[in-house]
Parts: structure tokens; C-alpha cells; sequence
């Protein structure tokens, strides 16, 4: 009997931190997401806007999902196979779900906020909100390596590479309570 034989890609690369929903947990964020992506050799482009995207999600999750004593959680997941990267940013107001403001509504071009998701938008596949039980949200937005890329990506993958798993310190001496996760 012929039975199809499932390929076996590259396995999917997951990091999460939980972090303080200070500015500084927001850069870390950021930091972090860099630090990562470029130890997984995650194709430059791909880098550069989960970077961006990232910084746009940690800031609003700061500036518009605090709740004191709550954290917010960085999630990160590469498909090194399909060169997609899917990025989680989670806090605990999930009464507030974030909107891209129009023009129409807020005609003042001199503003200096509310465009981040616009941002998103530009840079991701697509972005969605969703629940994050019991009482916040989670902004999830999806990017692709470009197809040279994404090649690159899936043989880095498939031939070299670190494949430790772990929690490991911060690479610069760490920062006190902040391990990084390993999947």
C-alpha cells in the first residue's frame, strides 16, 4: 500500500518573554526580538521589519494595555520552512482593542501618535486581535521573508545553525528576572 510520506521541514522556532509594561520592558522587546531572530538567522529583511512591528506592538501594549502589576508577553514563532515569522504581543486590557486611525477622524497631520498600526499594516502579510483568556488580548501580525530570502531561510534551516534549546541569560550580562526561552 502507498501511503504519502510526509516532508519533514525545519523545525518551527519559538521564543516568549514575559516583560515589565514599563518603556523599558517595550525596548527590551525589541532588543530581544533582534537578538533572536538574528541567532536563528533570520533572513536581514524579515529581521528589520519584525524589528519596527515589534516596537509598534510593544509600545502600544505599554502605552494602552497597562495594567499595574501586569506584565505583557512576547511571543515570536519562524517557520524557517515557509520563511514566515509570526509575532504575539499579549497584555491584560483586553476591554481596549487597537483601531488604525483614518484621516477623516483625526485630520491633524502635526500629531505625534497614533500611526503605529498603520505601520503594521505596511509591514506585515496582516495583523488581527484576539482574546487572551482570561481578561486581555494578544496582537498577532504575520511576515514573510521575501522569496530569495525565504529560500535562504530554509536552507540556513536545513543545513547549519543553532539548534540549542534552553533558557540562556541575556547575551550583554542580562537583566536581572529576564531569562530568555528557548523552544
Amino acid at each position: 500500500m502507498n501511503h504519502a510520506t510526509p516532508h519533514v521541514g525545519a523545525p518551527t522556532r519559538t521564543f516568549t518573554q514575559l516583560l515589565s509594561s514599563t518603556r523599558r520592558g517595550a525596548r527590551l522587546a525589541r532588543l530581544l526580538a533582534v537578538t533572536e531572530l538574528r541567532r536563528w538567522g533570520a533572513p536581514h529583511d524579515l529581521t528589520e521589519r519584525a524589528e519596527l512591528v515589534v516596537a509598534e506592538l510593544a509600545a502600544n501594549a505599554v502605552l494602552h494595555g497597562r495594567v499595574p502589576g501586569r506584565c505583557f508577553r512576547l511571543t515570536l514563532v519562524l517557520d524557517p520552512t515557509a520563511g514566515r515569522l509570526r509575532i504575539e504581543v499579549s497584555d491584560a486590557r483586553g476591554d481596549l482593542h487597537p483601531r488604525i486611525a483614518t484621516d477623516a477622524a483625526e485630520p491633524d497631520a502635526l500629531r505625534t501618535g497614533g500611526r503605529g498600526l498603520t505601520l503594521v499594516t505596511a509591514l506585515a502579510d496582516h495583523w488581527e486581535c484576539v482574546p487572551y483568556p482570561p481578561t486581555g488580548k494578544t496582537v498577532r501580525a504575520v511576515l514573510s521573508a521575501p522569496a530569495g530570502e525565504a529560500r535562504a531561510c530554509r536552507a540556513w534551516a536545513h543545513g547549519a545553525g543553532d539548534t540549542g534549546a534552553g533558557a540562556a541569560r541575556h547575551p550583554a550580562g542580562g537583566t536581572p528576572g529576564f531569562l530568555w526561552q528557548h523552544a
